[in-house]
């Protein structure tokens, strides 16, 4: 038994740790994966499937369908059973044009009959076929492209990746003979107490002979403590074939998910590996433990990034910008030198060089906020453009518009954009002056360097450089409130 390497960098960020992958195509050539992949989840107690459970911005699913494609095998077979239609669309969405087929696992009968269903897709033409499971979603590259190489040095049908536990809980225990070759596997319900003591377990990663395991599967009983047809049964028909090479590796990228307390502690090992690797790629994170950082997103050089801060999805950020405390980003493009201040939340839109937004402010879908844009305190924005140097800088509505270029916005100004049964939009020119309080109902243009007055309702087009004042005139009635309250003093007075 030999350890080795995983031969992966876990701090890099999974964006780029999955562009670095080296593939030396003659160690996987004529190579097959099968990934197992229809168990129900039970134990998640979720009407969701299992593997389309969210770890740090993907399905759990298709972290282990990404590192298995990235050996660059012959042909990815994903065994499916629940779920199988969310599955598959999942993962033809992240890796469409990829060589990947699905197989049905139509009765739940065990890891062995779920193999041999997989295995009715793998070409004849593959000369080994390497065996995983689709809750694994850290398993390293590194340590797959050793385990499919190990056996063309010893003549085996079979190579599999080892651990050792303090704790072996439910995994399955390695069985050695005398001379410590590995010669069974025996799950943990059909162990016995000799057995359960055993700390050496089976993570259930495998590269078998293709001929030996077309053989092999067929013999395949069901006489067990659950009545099924178990994979590692297929250990002990190897060991008495030609034996069983054993690859040991640390058990912490190796674990997978049963319950939803497995899924939080591999995803906060997996947020800490994603901060760490961009921290050595120039990333500033302050109080890294408290940032969420998901696999899509990619940060440029001397970026920082504030307590609390999550940058969520498909969010890029330029150089240079700053992310403040507590705010958070989702699918958002951020342009260099941007400073996002803290607790700004913003989904689905663009930010611009230079710009300047928060702190407090909602930037919803569909907004592009230009190049040094001001967008203030409890400014809102929906699907609106800011051209450039526009300015929002307190308690504003800006929804369905275009702002112009250098355009003042003041506070409490409010696009009046849903008449209740659709939207409208409006238009602000460039050099454009609103007032504060000021309603502008949609659809409405304001052209170039026009000024609405403070308090002001809208509902007409302004032209460009005049003045708009839509408000009603003024009233003092000198002495009203005077007079007002000593009747309120004499009413009360005569009760």
């Amino acid at each position: 038994m030999k350890k080795v390497p995983n031969g992966d960098d876990s701090t890099a960020p999974e964006s780029a740790r999955q562009s670095e992958i080296r593939n030396p195509k003659s160690e996987i050539r004529n190579t097959a994966v099968v990934l197992l992949a229809a168990g129900k989840g039970t134990r998640m107690i979720s009407a969701r499937p299992k593997l389309l459970h969210d770890l740090a911005g993907r399905p759990l699913g298709v972290w282990i369908v990404g590192t298995a494609l990235a050996l660059r095998p012959g042909r990815l077979v994903v065994v499916v059973g629940h779920g199988r239609e969310e599955f598959e669309a999942a993962v033809r969405s992240r890796f469409p044009g990829a060589p990947v087929s699905f197989a049905l696992q139509r009765e739940q009968l065990g890891t062995g009959h779920a193999l041999r269903c997989g295995l009715a897709r793998v070409p004849r033409s593959a000369r080994r076929v390497l065996v995983l499971y689709g809750d694994t979603p850290l398993v390293p590259v590194g340590l797959l492209r050793t385990l499919a190489a190990r056996p063309r040095r010893r003549a085996a049908p079979l190579a599999m990746v080892v651990s050792t536990l303090d704790d072996p809980a439910v995994y399955g225990r390695i069985v050695r003979d005398a001379s410590g070759r590995v010669v069974r596997i025996v799950e943990h319900r059909d162990a016995s107490p000799a057995e359960r003591a055993i700390r050496e377990v089976n993570p259930g990663i495998y590269s078998f002979d293709a001929a030996f395991l077309r053989r092999a599967v067929r013999r395949l009983g069901r006489r067990n403590a659950q009545g099924e047809f178990y994979l590692t049964d297929l250990v002990a028909l190897a060991a008495a074939e030609g034996g069983v090479c054993d690859v040991a590796a640390p058990f912490d990228d190796l674990a997978g998910v049963n319950m939803r307390e497995d899924l939080a502690a591999l995803e906060e090992r997996c947020t800490d590996r994603i901060r760490r690797g961009w921290m050595l790629r120039g990333v500033t994170i302050r109080a890294p433990a408290t940032v969420r950082i998901e696999a899509e997103a990619v940060l440029a050089p001397d970026v920082e990034i504030g307590p609390g801060a999550q940058i969520l999805g498909r969010t890029r950020v330029g150089r240079g910008s700053s992310i403040g405390a507590g705010s958070i980003l989702r699918d958002v493009d951020v342009g260099m030198n941007v400073e996002i201040l803290p607790y700004v939340v913003a989904e689905g839109s663009t930010i611009a060089d230079g710009a300047r937004v928060g702190p407090f402010a909602r930037v919803r879908p569909g907004t592009e906020v230009g190049r040094d844009v001001h967008l203030g305190n409890f400014v809102e924005t929906k699907k609106t453009v800011l051209l450039e140097g526009a300015k929002a800088n307190h308690l504003a509505y800006l929804g369905d518009g275009v702002i112009g270029r250098r355009t003042n916005v003041g506070a409490g100004t409010i696009f009046c954009n849903y008449d209740g049964r659709a939207k409208h939009r409006t238009v602000l020119g460039d050099d454009v002056f609103v007032g504060s309080d000021s309603q502008l109902v949609a659809p409405v243009t304001v052209g170039d360097g026009a000024y609405i007055a403070s308090g002001s309702t809208v509902t007409d087009d302004v032209p460009p450089d005049a003045l708009a004042v839509a408000r009603a005139r003024q009233v003092n009635k000198p002495g009203y409130m005077r007079r007002l309250r000593d009747r309120t003093r004499r009413g009360a007075g005569g009760a």
